[in-house]
């Protein structure tokens, strides 16, 4: 589960960034919205592969355990935050399906 501490310093880390973990504030000023869900969901689908192929390195017995786990976590991490924000965006859209036109 994600704490208060890591949801903060993952808040701040994008701020600085404009929401893109990764990339530099110069080059997002013309990204929209999708541009940015786009390149937040490959994040998590790249973060979910590195789990994986640190696990069948694992087994393989070319990978540490503890590789697997810090990939592992990490990959927990991005899945609960991309959660997160869609369910704060289904949040957003049911409060604007229910203002009076």
């Amino acid at each position: 589960m994600i704490t208060a501490l890591a949801a903060a310093k993952a808040y701040a880390a994008t701020q600085k960034t404009g929401g893109i973990p990764g990339a530099d504030a110069g080059a997002i000023q013309g990204a929209s919205f999708g541009d940015l869900l786009k390149n937040v969901m490959g994040d998590a689908m790249q973060s979910s592969k590195a789990a994986e192929s640190a696990m069948a390195g694992h087994v393989q017995g070319k990978n540490q355990l503890i590789d697997v786990v810090t990939a592992v976590s990490s990959a927990e991490a991005s899945l609960e935050t991309v959660m997160a924000v869609r369910d704060q965006v289904i949040s957003a859209y049911q409060e604007i399906m229910r203002m009076p036109i």
